[in-house]
């Protein structure tokens, strides 16, 4: 199965689409499209197709919120020749938004070819010319099937009958040999967005009997889904019956219990136990998330670290960040940290959490994948490229951040390593909360012992090896964000142990500059409170962040006006 999964804006169980019989051309060319031109071109198309709905008023601000909501991934794969079909997905999730018309669905019968005929040819260009032809199925039948919404698939089987088909497409007729055609259902299905969705709606497909070929999730940016799945083993005669057992069958994922209780994760005793399952034996490679090693392409290193290096690949043409442990490394207790990393990982959820893909479990192939970040760290476009954020991004960053801990701690886990480099930003400036490595779920009593992190981040009780709690996570935070207001490396003119000491024993701080908002100032010096139980939670943060942000607003247009009329008139 190709499983193709973006989140929701972010962007990462699996993430872009099938590929094309032609590598280096069609895909290539259809990466390259920026998003508004996308839009254009659906809209152009639904206007001369004659689409009442394209020329109602306000249809186009619609149809760009539309794309706006969804991650970029669907604006480059979608099939703009099938612009009818983005009309069917907004409309789906407009459904979504209802709970008496949730979940929303729609069924479709499509036609796949393969990339090479039976002569090893590509079978590209001939496709491309006859796609709008009409198929003759049965003798004296003719049916016209549109090609999937999202690519089409190279490995293609054919399952009719009949040795032949007939093409009239213009002026010619001619014979194709009948494994170039085959059709298949698609089911596009959207909800509320939720953990385990797509496990669970694949897993309803296939008790329903259903074998599927492709599966492209997209995550909106305010809580829905949009899952669209290429499907075999349903007769095609039989597409309203299909219809009529999704119907019954699809509601009865609204009918688990997605509580925030349900959410919290067990104990330290049960993960231990997880643990050792996961490592003696192996995990079961029948897991929702165990990904085939062979599906995976490396292109190139982005960083190392102490036990494995991060890469830059594909997962099913999709593209995805691919965290691998070096095989010197691999023990017992990596194997145990590793199925750590994955077990927390496959709990989580968040649009402000990095999506998690899937994992390879079988040394010495141990690799964590998840979705690929465009817009790299926060800690590189500081540091590295000498980046700037001014005060609104600031705030918006900082939020994004808190959002994303505060379902963590909601949780129940623990980061232990929050810090600008482990806080990854994609292509629509959206920020989330990275690297697992040393995350843990926070023992009943409430604390913890070990030292963990990076020392320029660390709080001191962690520092110290005393008891520590999730608010270890906070005064992390707060060191990001005056690394966020200021663009400099905390504590710059000291060793990391310097300031680890200078921390712990003298109450060290990074200066807050002069000219810093006093909001900002008051917030940074909860933060970092040298008494844990005097930090905020992640929940208050957003609450101040979230005033501080309309305030700077407020602050921008009241000067912006003040200027207006101060300036001198000039008269011609």
């Amino acid at each position: 199965m190709k499983m193709v999964m973006q989140g929701g804006d972010t962007e990462s169980c699996c993430s872009s689409r099938a590929s094309e019989a032609s590598p280096g051309g069609a895909v290539a060319r259809r990466k390259q499209r920026p998003k508004v031109e996308v839009y254009q071109e659906v809209l152009r198309r639904l206007k001369e197709s004659d689409c009442v709905q394209a020329f109602e008023p306000g249809f186009e601000d619609q149809l760009w919120s539309h794309f706006n909501r969804l991650p970029v991934r669907y604006a480059l794969d979608v099939n703009v020749e099938r612009a009818q079909e983005v009309l069917i997905h907004k409309k789906l999730l407009h459904m979504a938004h209802d709970p008496t018309t949730r979940p929303a669905f729609e069924v479709r019968l499509i036609q796949l070819h393969p990339g090479v005929d039976e002569n090893g040819a590509d079978t590209t260009t001939s496709y491309t010319r006859m796609k709008d032809a009409q198929i003759s199925i049965h003798p004296g039948r003719q049916s016209t099937l549109p090609p999937p919404a999202f690519g089409q698939s190279p490995n293609v089987e054919f399952d009719f009958d009949t040795s032949k088909l007939t093409l009239q497409g213009g002026d010619n007729v001619m014979s194709v040999n009948k494994h170039l055609f085959r059709s298949l259902h698609e089911i596009t299905i959207s909800t509320n967005d939720k953990p385990k969705l797509l496990c669970k709606l694949t897993s309803l497909l296939s008790e329903i009997g259903l074998d599927i070929q492709e599966a492209h999730a997209f995550s909106t940016n305010d809580g829905y889904s949009l899952d669209v799945f290429v499907v075999k083993g349903w007769p095609y005669e039989e597409t309203e019956k299909l219809r009529d057992v999704l119907a019954m069958e699809i509601p009865k994922v609204e009918e688990i219990s997605w509580s925030k209780d349900s959410q919290v994760l067990p104990s330290k005793e049960v993960v231990r136990k997880h643990f050792q399952e996961i490592v003696k034996p192996p995990v079961d490679v029948t897991d929702v998330w165990e990904i085939d090693v062979n599906l995976l392409k490396f292109e190139h290193r982005i960083c190392g670290g102490s036990y494995g290096d991060l890469f830059k690949g594909t997962f099913c043409t999709q593209d995805v960040a691919i965290k691998a442990i070096k095989d010197e490394y691999i023990n017992e207790n990596v194997q145990r940290e590793f199925a750590q990393e994955v077990y927390i990982m496959r709990k989580i959820r968040h649009k402000n959490v990095v999506q998690f893909i899937g994992a390879c479990t079988s040394p010495p192939n141990l690799y964590i994948v998840t979705e690929f970040m465009a817009g790299g760290s926060v800690y590189d476009f500081l540091h590295n490229q000498k980046g700037h954020f001014d005060v609104p991004t600031v705030l918006k960053i900082a939020i994004h951040v808190c959002k994303g801990m505060s379902y963590l701690h909601e949780n129940n886990i623990i980061h232990r390593d929050l810090k600008s480099a482990n806080l990854l930003m994609d292509e629509n400036g959206i920020v989330k909360v990275s690297d697992f490595g040393v995350a843990r779920v926070q023992s009943n009593n409430g604390v913890m012992t070990a030292e963990t992190g990076t020392y320029r981040w660390m709080a001191p009780e962690v520092i110290e090896h005393r008891p520590y709690n999730h608010k270890a996570d906070v005064f992390s935070f707060g060191i990001v964000l005056w690394e966020l207001i200021t663009k400099k490396l905390p504590y710059a003119n000291m060793t990391p142990l310097q300031a680890a000491i200078g921390v712990v024993q003298k109450g060290l701080r990074p200066i807050i500059p002069k000219h810093t908002h006093p909001e900002i100032v008051k917030l940074l010096e909860q933060c970092w409170q040298q008494d844990p139980s005097l930090r905020p939670e992640f929940s208050e943060i957003i609450t101040i962040l979230m005033h501080l942000s309309t305030m700077v607003v407020e602050e921008k247009r009241s000067i912006r006006r003040r200027n207006s009329v101060e300036a001198p008139r000039v008269t011609l």
